[in-house]
């Protein structure tokens, strides 16, 4: 059936071959192996190419044709896994705050969560905000610093709403809000049609890339190529000269396969 999740070929592109059940370690392990073979990237929406949300889709991208994708895809893919391996999982929508001034109102609903529910305890599962890629779940506690490989996170909660926040160099950064209301499919579909098609979204005119590493960040911003470390702390900046070197650095750091020839993609780029 075409929408028929294939764990086998998810398990298999991600590098993970240790048996799979629903308890934390599992968790762990496997939103580790996704974020570092999967990247964060928004190709389509830079080259105005649909992005389409549908599992068989989704399986085809990111699966089959070596591709990365922004978060409905990446989420809308984990969930399937989870769910295959049989965890319990709500799919939940949140308004992106990286950019935004503190007192700002709240925008639309463009990102997609996952809270995991099992024996240990319930976690948030996000292999899909790319800014700012979890390398790991966390517990879901709210006012405790919860600290990963490569980064500290803390949770937040007033009136319903609750809000995730990264420590960066210059201190503590609001990722996005959200609250407990499971989303459907149409919820994903509108936040999807909005940030892969409008001018007021960043991805239609700057690409975005990410991959997490074990101990390294690796993002693309246009032409430019940052490494960090654990918390944000810049290791190396570069600025990309050719269409050459991005084709490089697509296939050797961010382990993709462009849909397109790279002089396309690189016409596109911003400094």
């Amino acid at each position: 059936m075409a929408n028929e999740f294939r764990l086998p070929d998810y398990l298999t592109r991600i590098g993970f071959r240790g048996k799979v059940r629903p308890d934390l370690a599992t968790l762990v392990a496997i939103h580790a192996a996704h974020v570092d073979a999967i990247p964060f990237e928004g190709i389509d929406p830079l080259l105005s190419r649909p992005v389409k949300l549908d599992l068989a889709s989704v399986q085809e991208k990111l699966l089959d044709r070596r591709r990365g994708g922004y978060c409905f895809e990446q989420n809308a893919l984990f969930s399937a896994a989870l769910e295959a391996i049989g965890f319990n999982v709500t799919e939940l929508g949140g308004r992106v705050r990286w950019m935004s001034p503190p007192d700002s109102p709240l925008g639309p609903k463009t990102h997609m969560l996952l809270r995991v529910d099992m024996a240990e305890g319930a976690y948030l599962a996000d292999v899909g905000f790319g800014v700012c890629v979890l390398d790991s779940p966390l517990q879901f506690k709210t006012d405790i610093e919860q600290r990963t490989a490569m980064g500290t996170y803390r949770l937040t909660e007033a009136d319903g709403l609750f809000s995730l926040s990264a420590r960066r160099p210059s201190g503590w950064r609001t990722m996005y809000v959200f609250n407990l209301e499971p989303q459907i499919q149409s919820d994903y579909e509108l936040g999807n049609w909005f940030t892969s098609t409008s001018a007021d979204a960043p991805f239609v005119s700057t690409l975005i890339m990410e991959r997490l590493g074990s101990d390294k960040r690796y993002k693309l911003m246009n032409r430019r190529l940052t490494i960090e470390a654990r918390d944000g702390e810049i290791v190396t900046e570069h600025s990309i000269g050719s269409a050459g070197e991005l084709g490089q650095i697509l296939e050797e750091t961010f382990k993709m396969t462009p849909p397109v020839p790279v002089d396309e993609i690189f016409n596109r780029l911003g400094s």
